[in-house]
């Protein structure tokens, strides 16, 4: 096999406490050689010294901006800077196995995929469940209307009940919590598209992809794990109410629609999805509420008082007009 030629971009998806976590993880558990691009976004002042400190210590390139960065953004200043015939993009909250970058690598030598992702698992302890494993992705027209056919493969099911099972196989859907790609990709579609903000984007390059006549291929030997949340520390809430703000989930809904020609309103659900799981940002006053309150009428406090004020908030603070600078 050939010296693996490959650059790991990193870059902030939702927040930035697990950052020094998940950089220990991706250099304690690769075992082949690879350059890092660090893109960081505003992080908090904790963390930009940690990261100037491990960049001098591992002489990894780190690429800073003053103000947050949409993922998608960030990923095309770190494209940018990558060199060589593969990049893999990961996020500042994944975790990694042993083995992950060597068993992407080689199944894009194998198989000559254009796109490749590991097996995602999520939440902690780490690498119990199954986030997904690859997935569906594609279009299909029902009564003239063009709907989004979208679906996670074994999602939420037990990693070892389901892993002696899994094979490497294509597939029509990868996410960015972490891939490989061709860098040839991007001299054939272009940079990322910077008009998916907050969602969207994992499907519009899968689709591009496949609509360009190349093949994405799940190797579940590559083992990663997303940590959710919450909790989420405080500092990282600016950030992660931004991230998924109704401003960047509308603007990057109304994107997806227009440019793959949706009548579907929500594409299978996301901006529902996208804008619930803003809500995890008020985990500790929800668990204050229902201790306070009960279950049942925590529950309703809630559904009529918090969370439609939480959206209210969002809008004002975050307007539409933050969506259109990016």
């Amino acid at each position: 096999m050939i010296e693996p030629d490959i650059t790991v971009v990193v870059v902030p998806r939702e927040r930035f406490s697990l950052v020094p976590r998940s950089l220990e993880s991706l250099y304690t558990q690769t075992d082949i050689p690879f350059r890092l691009v660090y893109v960081d976004g505003r992080s908090p002042a904790r963390i930009r010294r940690y990261l100037d400190v491990e960049a001098k210590r591992r002489g990894f390139r780190l690429l800073r901006s003053p103000r947050y960065l949409s993922p998608t953004e960030a990923r095309n200043l770190g494209l940018v800077q990558a060199s060589g015939r593969y990049v893999v993009f990961i996020d500042n909250d994944v975790l990694v196995r042993p083995g992950w970058l060597s068993a992407l690598f080689r199944c894009a030598e194998e198989t000559g995929a254009w796109l490749v992702g590991p097996l995602y698992c999520f939440g902690e302890p780490a690498f119990t469940k199954v986030h997904m494993a690859g997935g569906t992705a594609h279009f299909e027209v029902r009564d003239g209307r063009r709907y989004l056919a979208e679906k996670h493969h074994v999602p939420g099911q037990r990693l070892e009940d389901i892993r002696r099972n899994l094979r490497r196989m294509r597939t029509e859907l990868v996410e960015f919590h972490c891939l490989l790609a061709r860098t040839e990709v991007f001299e054939r579609l272009g940079s990322l598209d910077a008009g998916f903000l907050s969602d969207f984007e994992h499907l519009d390059l899968c689709l591009a992809v496949r609509e360009a006549g190349g093949q994405i291929y799940l190797d579940p030997n590559a083992l990663v794990n997303w940590v959710t949340p919450p909790p989420l520390a405080w500092s990282d809430l600016p950030y992660f109410m931004l991230r998924w703000s109704d401003a960047w989930n509308r603007a990057s809904l109304q994107h997806f629609r227009m440019k793959w020609d949706l009548t579907e309103e929500d594409p299978n659900g996301h901006y529902a999805f996208v804008t619930d799981y803003r809500k995890l940002a008020l985990w500790r006053l929800r668990r204050i509420i229902r201790t306070a309150l009960g279950w049942r009428r925590g529950t309703w406090v809630e559904g009529n008082l918090l969370f439609p004020l939480e959206e209210a908030v969002n809008r004002l603070l975050i307007p539409e007009k933050w969506a259109q600078r990016h």
